[in-house]
């Protein structure tokens, strides 16, 4: 498989979101907004480049009967350096994202990733991996708050472009259930052709 197509895969065929169904909690909790869905994304892609590259790195040395535990190890430290990164210099995005950005330890996406490719590959493709399916969790997270958001309060990013109120529904979880069905619906059509 070509660098390219590592990176990519991620991004469509193997989409975390809207093809494999991974790391739902913090996708319908975390996406009121397009902000949200972003910032999110681009913490889990963090951890997710990190933690894959230095597991490609340690998994020869790593006895069989521990690897899940010293992958979560190694998961949790780059966790831990994210939230003192965000504290430090995004203390608002840190607090409305709250407790999803600790989750992100036990995230399927992060440790499926690191049990599934990068203790079997190198750290350049790990890091690839990452990278793709990473892109494709910002992608998927970003699209889902853009359309909750839109629905929710008729504005994006912040910025209000439709007058009034929106469906408040869409900004609470049946709306999160609702948008993700309907983009996973289209995804998957789009997908098929």
């Amino acid at each position: 498989m070509s660098k390219w197509q590592l990176i990519t895969k991620g991004l469509v065929k193997d989409n975390p979101t809207f093809v494999l169904l991974l790391g739902m909690c913090p996708t319908l909790a975390t996406t009121t907004s397009a902000i949200n869905g972003l910032s999110m994304g681009l913490a889990t892609l963090f951890v997710l480049v990190l933690s894959n590259m230095a597991i490609s790195a340690i998994a020869p040395v790593v006895p069989d009967k521990v690897h899940i535990p010293v992958y979560i190890v190694v998961i949790a430290t780059f966790v831990t350096l994210l939230q003192f990164l965000m504290q430090a210099y995004t203390p608002d995005i840190y607090a409305t994202l709250g407790l999803f950005i600790p989750l992100i330890v036990v995230n399927c996406i992060v440790l499926g990733r690191a049990e599934a490719f990068a203790n079997k590959h190198g750290v350049v493709d790990s890091a690839l991996d990452g990278l793709g399916v990473g892109a494709g969790f910002i992608i998927s997270l970003t699209v889902l708050g853009m359309v909750r958001e839109i629905l929710g309060t008729g504005s994006v990013f912040g910025w209000k472009f439709i007058t009034g109120d929106g469906i408040l529904a869409f900004v609470m979880a049946p709306g999160a259930f609702l948008c993700m069905g309907y983009l996973m619906v289209l995804f998957n059509k789009y997908l098929k052709k």
